[in-house]
């Protein structure tokens, strides 16, 4: 692929996010106009909100055309929001990354030169290797370092960190594992790293910087006992 030909769809898979929404993509978008050689489209996934969010997603596609665009389903379910965009694109790579964009964008160009140029399939950010920088609550720390080691337990994998927000993989390798991976919401990346990697697909890790949002709705506790049953589940051949 060339520079030119090379065309990325970059998800946010949003869920009543109102209040940064905007901000989070007018930074994005200054930040692919400045680092990506490569044609580009940020695309927002909305899966179930009730609040402003879809209004937003339609003045932001209105203001840029052909570089923003919006989806709505309207089921919840962050990986049932990605599923649905990225087997709906016609892009070569597709990436993801949570919308308050806790992760430094400086992570993207190196993971989008792997895929594009050399022989890797998936990219993924690490908080756990050398080189990654993290700022977040201890709380968080431990449980993401706990079930990063379960997973090493029970599979062997290689890849260390399996819940970061923020990966890319090519369209072809999307179309052929993405209808193999069950869960349609927070475990669908641990899925889907597990079972490319069981393929014989290739990862690329990069460590990224990484800042944690404060203000996550994310309820931590039920999160990580339904990918304790995802992982059980997939070791059991499901």
């Amino acid at each position: 692929m060339s520079f030119s030909d090379t065309v990325v769809d970059i998800v946010i898979p949003v869920l009543n996010e109102e209040e940064q929404l905007e901000d989070s993509v007018l930074a994005l978008r200054t930040f692919l106009h400045e680092a990506c050689p490569y044609r580009w489209r940020i695309v927002v996934a909305d899966n179930g909100s009730k609040d402003r969010t879809p209004q937003i997603c339609q003045d932001l596609k209105a203001r840029f055309p052909g570089e923003v665009d919006f989806i709505r389903l309207e089921q919840r379910g962050r990986g049932r929001a990605l599923r649905t965009a990225w087997l709906n694109s016609d892009a070569d790579i597709l990436c993801y990354m949570d919308v308050d964009l806790s992760t430094n964008l400086r992570a993207l160009p190196p993971m989008l030169a792997a895929l594009i140029h050399s022989d890797y399939d998936l990219g993924t950010g690490s908080r756990l290797m050398h080189g990654a920088i993290v700022t977040r609550q201890w709380k968080r720390e431990v449980i993401s370092r706990i079930y990063n080691m379960i997973i090493r337990l029970m599979f062997w994998n290689r890849f260390r960190d399996a819940q970061c927000g923020f990966k890319a993989i090519t369209r072809e390798a999307a179309h052929k594992l993405i209808p193999q991976v069950k869960d349609n919401e927070w475990f669908f990346d641990s899925e889907l790293l597990l079972k490319a990697e069981r393929q014989g697909y290739r990862i690329f890790e990069v460590p990224v910087e990484w800042i944690e949002d404060l203000g996550t709705t994310v309820n931590v506790a039920k999160t990580a006992w339904q990918d304790l049953k995802g992982l059980a589940r997939v070791r059991l051949g499901g």
